[in-house]
């Protein structure tokens, strides 16, 4: 099997539900050691690791604030001493927190943009560092809002285009070093954090729009991550996958 993991080892950031806690179980599943990073839910993240220990998996439940450079070396030291390697990063911690043009503040601003930019950026550095010889992947979960950004998502909305840039940028650089960066770039997905919107006309209006017909699921994100986990994508570095049923705004 092209995408089977067995022996690698992952770190998926913000993994304690949501996307990341789906990504963590496919990897998990395909035969990966997984690092479940969380940054407040310690026990949203021991829930995650007690679902993979049920099938068989092996997984290990790490805190830290991807913000702080001290807490994400911290991180991925504690995955390399609980595993011994490093094969796989995804990328998935982030934040939104709509605000119009009125409500943005330099808080509203450094807190989208010291997670979601600069976290992303301190958790490949010490990714890329630790990789062996054969390389390694990242993977970055960035989001359809960053080519087609929603009134009042403008600081959101930058951040993943920084992210989309960040990914490009990077697959060129650590290409030598058989370092592959992509991202997959999701439409609304139903999660914990999104059940509110859930319930109402705008996801409605998104379904609508979408041409698959619905919206997104965790485990459709975290199928596409396998992939790009795997041998299979082994060719593919530096892309920006749109996974959102077609959706583009």
């Amino acid at each position: 099997m092209a995408n089977d993991l067995t022996s690698r080892v992952a770190v998926v950031t913000g993994a304690s539900k949501g996307i990341g806690a789906a990504v963590a179980r496919h990897l998990a599943k395909a035969g990966a050691s997984v690092v479940v990073n969380y940054s407040s839910s310690r026990e949203g993240a021991e829930r995650v690791v007690q679902a993979i220990e049920k099938e068989g998996g092996r997984a290990i439940a790490v805190g830290a604030n991807l913000a702080k450079p001290e807490e994400v070396a911290k991180l991925f030291e504690e995955a390399q001493k609980a595993f011994e390697r490093l094969d796989i990063l995804v990328n998935n911690a982030g934040i939104y927190d709509f605000a119009p043009l009125e409500g943005i503040t330099p808080e509203h601003f450094h807190k989208h943009f010291d997670l979601n930019v600069l976290g992303l950026i301190l958790a490949t550095k010490e990714a890329a560092a630790r990789f062996g010889p054969e390389g390694g992947t990242v993977i970055n979960i960035s989001s359809v809002a960053s080519t087609h950004p929603m009134p009042g998502a403008s600081v959101y909305s930058a951040t993943k285009a920084a992210v989309d840039a960040v990914t490009k940028s990077l697959a060129q650089e650590l290409g030598g070093r058989k370092i592959r960066v992509n991202s997959i770039n999701p439409g609304p997905v139903m999660t914990e954090g999104t059940s509110g919107f859930s319930e109402g006309e705008m996801f409605e209006e998104f379904a609508k729009k979408t041409p698959l017909g619905r919206i997104g699921q965790p485990d459709d994100i975290a199928r596409a991550v396998l992939f790009l986990a795997g041998e299979d994508s082994g060719w593919i570095t530096g892309e920006v996958i749109h996974t959102a049923g077609g959706l583009r705004g």
